[in-house]
């Protein structure tokens, strides 16, 4: 398979970056191909804007948006890292989502709500958080996450099976900090290929 990774943190050397190399590697041992968009190196605008919308309301084929779906075109797979910032995804990740993952492209709630427009993908989220994992299941903070991102956001992107992996503990000991690289080393080793899903009515998979 060929796997996108893509990264939001402002410091190559901030754990997430740690995290998004130990993915990756674990997918190149798994025999991948693999490509990462640093968002923030590369200087992708997450501003929504008047420049994404057409007279007659449809989305833009801005070039720096049809960049990032040419990557996404290319990709069997796609890891997304990003820090976990008030319960939510950081600025740059989620104007990543809003302008790229646009509707008419991704998705088209009026002709069917559960159907995505992508062919499907696997879909991992690794997400680097300072909380203990016993304070974010007990608030319900991890079933909200859960009912936003794996049952709405990420599944009319087509990403079929998805996985959430909270990395609790990032900012802790030494010794945890490793083993929460071990996992996200598993996490592309382990990666599983994209599975049949219903769509519109029909059963689609990726061809070969």
């Amino acid at each position: 398979m060929h796997v996108l990774t893509v990264l939001d943190h402002p410091n190559p050397a901030s754990f997430s970056s740690a995290v998004a190399r130990h993915f990756m590697d674990g997918a190149t041992a798994a025999g991948h191909s693999v490509e990462l968009a640093d968002l923030h190196a590369e200087g992708f605008d997450p501003r929504w804007s008047m420049a994404d919308i057409e007279p007659d309301g449809h989305m833009s084929a801005l070039p720096d948006v049809v960049a990032e779906q040419d990557r996404i075109a290319r990709a069997d797979a796609i890891c997304l890292v990003f820090p976990l910032y008030w319960w939510g995804m950081p600025a740059m990740t989620k104007g990543w989502v809003d302008r790229v993952w646009n509707w008419g492209w991704a998705y088209d709630q009026l002709d069917d709500p559960e159907r995505s427009l992508q062919r499907p993908r696997s879909g991992v989220l690794l997400i680097p958080a300072g909380a203990r994992s016993d304070e974010i299941e007990g608030e319900g903070y991890l079933a909200a996450m859960e009912t936003a991102w794996m049952k709405g956001t990420f599944g009319y992107f087509g990403f079929s099976p998805r996985k959430l992996e909270l990395l609790c503990g990032a900012t802790g000991s030494e010794k945890r900090r490793q083993v929460l690289l071990e996992k996200s080393y598993r996490a592309g080793l382990d990666l599983q290929p994209p599975r049949q899903v219903r769509q519109g009515g029909k059963s689609i998979t990726v061809p070969g």
